[in-house]
């Protein structure tokens, strides 16, 4: 019996170390690929979702939309052509996520306010309505959108910045 238990620990161990090794021959493997120049346009850890979009972007079922930033660079995103804008503003989120980490390592981005502050246009139309499909502001493959200032309406906003002073001016008083 004590052959048989000191058989099982050496077992795991090579299992392990062949595991790490697999492992380690998919990743180099995976960089390989990645640095093939016409792979060029796959992210350095791509999800399926990622995958799915580029094998649909060359099966012209998906598009590519330039997104021109505020200080004239800019880059291509990858969406469905049934996409809607929160669709656009997500893979727009998660490229400039991908850049950022590359450049800078973890960078924290306030999105809320970069989308209270700011819209997206395309042909000088601001696109506001989450919800509706790209196609219905004539965005197709190769469009180009840039980023604009956006003030939103009183509408929208919670409250005016008088009532939330007001508001924790009350609280801090002295009883």
């Amino acid at each position: 019996m004590d052959s048989a238990g000191a058989a099982k620990p050496e077992e795991e161990v090579a299992a392990y170390q062949s595991s790490e090794a697999k492992q380690a021959r998919l990743q180099s493997m995976l960089a390989a690929l990645l640095d093939d120049p016409i792979l060029a346009d796959v992210p350095r850890k791509p999800s399926l979702a990622d995958v799915d979009t580029l094998i649909n972007l060359e099966l012209g079922s998906a598009m590519r939309v330039t997104v021109v930033k505020l200080d004239n660079t800019s880059f291509d995103v990858a969406v469905l052509n049934t996409a809607t804008l929160k669709d656009l503003k997500l893979a727009i989120r998660k490229k400039i996520t991908e850049i950022e980490q590359g450049q800078m390592g973890h960078r924290h981005i306030s999105w809320k306010h970069i989308w209270e502050n700011y819209c997206l246009t395309h042909q000088s139309e601001k696109l506001i309505d989450d919800n509706s499909a790209l196609s219905s502001y004539d965005i197709r493959n190769n469009s180009k959108v840039c980023f604009s200032p956006h003030v939103m309406s009183r509408i929208h906003q919670k409250h005016s910045r008088r009532r939330k002073h007001r508001f924790f001016h009350g609280l801090s008083r002295k009883m």
